[in-house]
């Protein structure tokens, strides 16, 4: 089960989201630790969703409601980052007073990446509807889901370590230029993540 939680991860994974340039980003940026942080940040909420996902608070979340108000937190803290992001790029940021923006540490990185991955609350609804076409197909039982989910949340962290390997291998070949545009071009994606969270039905 949990070599098929991995195979069906790796397959999620193969769509490349905002967080996977972000880990690259980071990497080639600060370095591979700055990055396995990012990894382990993401791997942590996937994990929390999951196990929310598991418990049934898909069903809460997806009322329209609360759905609506989620969408517009999590579109203020994607767009709110990625202008950050984008602006870093050019040398000055948008929120200076916090270190959690401004200084590049382990410990702020990781933040970063629990509050990003966070912002999409919405993926409980997602991991919530894998789980119930997997019963559905398959006729998994709960012991078996468990093991499923953890394939799933190693596939994760097994993707997103080898794209941070690879972003702090290509750190030392990358022109600062190159390094400036890539900030930058993660800075917009975020945001184009935001605004599509929010409009998304």
């Amino acid at each position: 089960m949990i070599f098929k939680g991995f195979k069906f991860g790796m397959l999620l994974q193969l769509a490349v989201g905002p967080m996977c340039l972000m880990v690259f980003n980071s990497s080639t940026t600060y370095g591979f630790l700055m990055g396995l942080s990012l990894v382990m940040a993401i791997s942590l909420i996937d994990g929390l969703y999951i196990i929310l996902s598991g418990l049934g608070v898909a069903m809460i979340i997806n009322k329209e409601k609360i759905k609506t108000t989620i969408k517009v937190l999590g579109c203020i803290v994607l767009v709110l980052f990625g202008i950050n992001t984008a602006t870093g790029a050019f040398g000055f940021t948008l929120l200076p007073d916090l270190t959690l923006f401004s200084n590049a540490t382990n410990h702020s990185v990781f933040l970063q990446g629990v509050l990003l991955t966070a912002s999409n609350p919405l993926t409980i609804i997602f991991w919530g509807s894998v789980f119930s076409s997997q019963v559905a197909e398959n006729d998994f039982s709960k012991k078996q889901l468990v093991f499923f989910g953890i394939g799933c949340i190693l596939s994760t962290i097994s993707f997103l370590t080898i794209v941070a390997f690879l972003g702090s291998i290509l750190s030392g070949f990358l022109p600062q230029i190159i390094i400036q545009i890539l900030n930058f071009s993660v800075g917009i994606i975020l945001i184009y993540f935001g605004i599509k969270l929010l409009l998304k039905k």
